[in-house]
């Protein structure tokens, strides 16, 4: 099933196209940029083509300068910068945005969330009184990783769950490699790549099963009132790696503080997961953001053999939601599960594009994805995309 928009009103397909600089400018914001860029990247003879567009130059200089890059990370930010550059702002005349407006976030000022304060990190967010429920916690604060917040039980010998930049020793060179070697996504996974300020590593070894979920909280203090151009952006990224017959359960959730409930901010976080031959990760995701947030998450997910991944979803936040969901199975009997309600209460729009791959033979998967839109300004868009190659057709 492939683009479906589901609102009370009427669809106008027309975006109000952003102020343009004059020829000269555009030039002269080019130069100076690439001169910046040379800094991490040799561009070859066979150069990318570099995006003459002023908002994503000057988007992309302002997130370089946001943040360090440590060594773990260089090639990680070499890769979205070029991605970056030689990708264009997405408008609805692109097939997966054909539904989805982002006016609202170009026409805006982005500015990167700097790193919390004493001060902000001593509030207690909303999902504290989890604590029993889970043992195992990991906080962001937009977008940046919290050790002093987080808290991290006795795990099994060989599981790690912690910031990449603290890891060494093979764990370390399997993640790397993993970390310069996944498929890319679209002009927001390329934003996240070059802006994350860290990476979040959750480690499980061959044969290991870890009893309590890891769980991931997001929270988002830093906003701008209504009216506002001012729009702060933060990255998270996160990587799981199970091993051949691991297992572990990861719960992701997304909110802000109580004073910020109707801000506006951005939230750009992505997700990658690598199941081993045999090994099984239960994802759960629960998103109540701002109704003025921008809410964009990516998940990627890589299946081996015999491995199963199932996610259950539940989105009720943001002005704008919306989940990228892309699956490949890369080893026969395989099971992929996936189950997600989108709810659109107020001027939302609720969006889930999915695609899953199949490659090899007994491969088997089942989605259900459910959405209510409440109000006349609300929109549900589904875009669930299901690839059978050749090698899975002859089965």
């Amino acid at each position: 099933m492939s683009g479906i928009a589901l609102t009370p009103t009427a669809f106008n397909p027309i975006i109000p196209s952003s102020s343009s600089s004059s020829s000269s400018s555009s030039s002269l914001k080019s130069h100076k940029f690439i001169k910046t860029r040379t800094k991490l990247t040799q561009f070859n003879n066979n150069a990318i083509s570099i995006s003459s567009d002023p908002f994503l130059l000057n988007l992309a200089e302002t997130l370089e300068d946001s943040i360090p890059t440590p060594q773990p990370l260089q090639k990680l930010r070499e890769a979205s910068s070029e991605s970056l550059l030689s990708t264009p702002w997405p408008s609805r005349r692109d097939e997966p945005f054909r539904f989805t407006d982002l006016s609202f976030l170009r026409s805006s000022h982005i500015l990167p969330a700097p790193i919390p304060t004493t001060t902000t990190t001593t509030v207690t967010p909303p999902f504290s009184d989890d604590d029993d429920q889970f043992p195992c916690h990991i906080s962001f604060i937009d977008g940046h990783f919290i050790n002093s917040m987080s808290k991290n039980l006795e795990f099994p010998d060989g599981v790690y769950v912690g910031s990449l930049l603290n890891l060494s020793g093979k764990v370390a060179e399997r993640v790397l490699e993993l970390v310069s070697g996944l498929d890319g996504g679209d002009l927001f996974w390329s934003i996240n790549g070059m802006a994350a300020p860290d990476l979040m590593v959750v480690y499980v070894p061959e044969g290991v099963r870890v009893e309590n979920p890891v769980h991931l909280g997001y929270l988002s203090l830093l906003g701008s009132k209504d009216g506002s151009k001012d729009l702060y952006i933060s990255n998270p990224r996160v990587l799981v790696v199970v091993e051949k017959g691991g297992e572990v359960d990861i719960v992701e959730e997304f909110s802000n503080d109580e004073e910020n409930e109707n801000e506006f901010y951005w939230s750009n976080a992505v997700l990658e997961v690598v199941i081993g031959e045999g090994g099984k990760v239960r994802h759960s995701y629960i998103q109540t953001q701002s109704l003025l947030a921008a809410h964009i998450k990516w998940t990627s997910v890589r299946q081996e053999s015999s491995s199963t991944y199932e996610l259950t979803e539940v989105s009720t936040g943001g002005k704008l939601g919306r989940h990228n969901l892309h699956i490949k199975q890369l080893g026969p009997d395989t099971v992929t599960e996936l189950s997600t309600l989108h709810l659109s209460v107020g001027n939302q729009t609720q969006d889930l594009h999915s695609s899953l791959v199949l490659d090899h033979p007994r491969g088997f998967s089942r989605q259900l994805h459910k959405c209510i839109v409440t109000h006349s300004q609300g929109q549900a868009v589904f875009d669930g995309n299901v690839k059978v190659n050749r090698q899975m057709q002859d089965n």
